[in-house]
């Protein structure tokens, strides 16, 4: 990570190292055993169709953790790389390829200042990863400027409703408003990451600021009898958009 990365930057990274081998150990089975898939609800691509045929592409995978999802895309013909900020996620990553007998390129850095020449990629994507912990204002115009003309961008994060919704009394979401949902974009947790949560006009405004054309908006609802090792409420998912993916292209 730059010497100049934002203060978010480096509280999500410190998070994150310290966290990786308890989130591996709670989620990384999960993941292994569906990792072309989206959300906490594992929704599978083949369902959504949202990266299309990426075979013969140059793609990046913006916050890639163990990079499960990296892994399952490189026998179906895509060059990828796994970027990721935390050197710790990435040894994860370095492991689980290596299990796989999968060649896979893995980059330490930050969003914000992302080490890659321009117009570098066909296609980034993220599964509730780098997007969601790094300020899409900066974020969103350096994933721009790494596609090619044409290129595209597709990431999920958690939809401003999860965070509103949430009782802190409680510990889980309601169906009641807990918050403002024209509170602040930058939700910070004690004991947490610091997220980026914005309402969707705000992140359809950022995406057209970084010069990228919006193709799809899905918002994900949790399948009946889902079941996730995420703390999730299955029955609130059903009823309330809690996660949604972007779809789109530089223009």
């Amino acid at each position: 990570m730059t010497a100049d990365a934002s203060e978010h930057e480096r509280h999500n990274r410190a998070f994150w190292d310290d966290d990786a081998d308890a989130y591996q150990a709670a989620h990384g089975h999960a993941l292994r055993a569906a990792p072309a898939a989206w959300g906490v609800w594992r929704i599978p691509e083949s369902e959504l169709g949202v990266l299309g045929d990426v075979k013969g592409l140059d793609v990046l995978e913006l916050g890639c953790g163990a990079a499960q999802w990296s892994i399952a895309l490189v026998p179906l013909g895509a060059r990828v790389t796994g970027f990721d900020q935390s050197v710790v996620q990435l040894a994860h990553a370095a492991s689980d390829a290596h299990d796989a007998g999968v060649g896979l390129p893995l980059v330490a850095g930050g969003a914000e200042h992302l080490p890659f020449a321009d117009r570098s990629f066909d296609l980034v994507f993220c599964d509730h990863g780098a997007l969601s912990f790094a300020d899409p204002a900066v974020a969103l115009p350096e994933a721009a400027r790494v596609l090619r003309a044409g290129g595209r961008l597709v990431f999920c994060h958690a939809t401003r409703w999860a965070y509103v919704t949430y009782s802190e009394a409680k510990r889980r979401t309601t169906n009641r408003l807990q918050h403002s949902y024209f509170g602040p974009r930058l939700w910070e947790e004690d004991d947490g990451t610091h997220d980026f949560v914005l309402r969707t006009d705000e992140w359809l405004r950022a995406l057209r600021r970084a010069g990228l054309v919006v193709d799809d908006l899905v918002e994900l609802q949790a399948p009946k009898g889902a079941q996730t090792t995420y703390e999730w409420d299955a029955r609130w998912a059903r009823r309330w958009p809690g996660e949604q993916i972007w779809v789109a292209h530089k223009a």
